[in-house]
């Protein structure tokens, strides 16, 4: 009986072990494997951000070489080990763009004006251009926000008013084109060119 038991331990502990190592060799197998399984748009604590500075000084390496698959691999990597990582998001989002792949830009943009809580010229590119995307798009309930947010940010940049404007009104939303001018008056009221527009 004492010999039974004895075997019985034995035998429990080695496939204790053996899970164990099994359990501890997936886990450790390969972190990026990993952390590029998980949905980049997510919100949630930082995983690893030694890491993630990691990713993003090689997805800017890679970007810097042209390398621009590459370097978005790099950017989704290090997003996914800190889905707070505004510098990478934006650096993916400008990647997307430059590539033309609007779509895959848009949400990344959006995600990035989220978390940026300073007034950059970043921050300012991005709302300018996200907006300009959605006018493209027709978007317009969309644009019309980031537009507005865009002028307000940017008050000095008149030019970007009339392009806006004139965009709306080519489009049939006379409506749209009067809120920008409105935005571009609130901004900056001493413009006598946005007044003459309006009318």
């Amino acid at each position: 009986m004492k010999f039974q038991l004895l075997a019985s331990f034995a035998a429990l502990s080695f496939s204790l072990t053996a899970t164990s190592v099994l359990a501890q060799d997936s886990a450790t197998s390969n972190v990026l494997d990993r952390y590029s399984g998980l949905d980049i748009t997510r919100e949630g604590p930082t995983i690893d951000g030694e890491l993630a500075q990691k990713m993003f000084r090689r997805g800017n390496t890679y970007s810097n070489l042209q390398r621009y698959e590459e370097a978005i691999e790099e950017y989704r990597k290090a997003i996914s080990a800190d889905p707070n990582f505004a510098n990478a998001i934006r650096n993916l989002a400008n990647i997307y763009y430059f590539l033309e792949r609007f779509d895959e830009a848009k949400p990344l943009l959006a995600r990035y004006i989220e978390l940026e809580q300073q007034v950059t010229a970043p921050l300012i590119a991005a709302v300018s251009t996200l907006g300009e995307l959605e006018r493209q798009n027709q978007n317009y309930d969309s644009s019309i926000q980031y537009d507005e947010r865009a002028i307000a940010l940017d008050p000095a940049n008149d030019s970007q008013v009339h392009i806006m404007a004139n965009t709306y009104n080519n489009s049939g939303r006379a409506d749209l084109a009067i809120r920008i001018y409105r935005a571009g008056i609130a901004a900056t009221p001493d413009n006598a060119f946005f007044d003459r527009s309006l009318g």
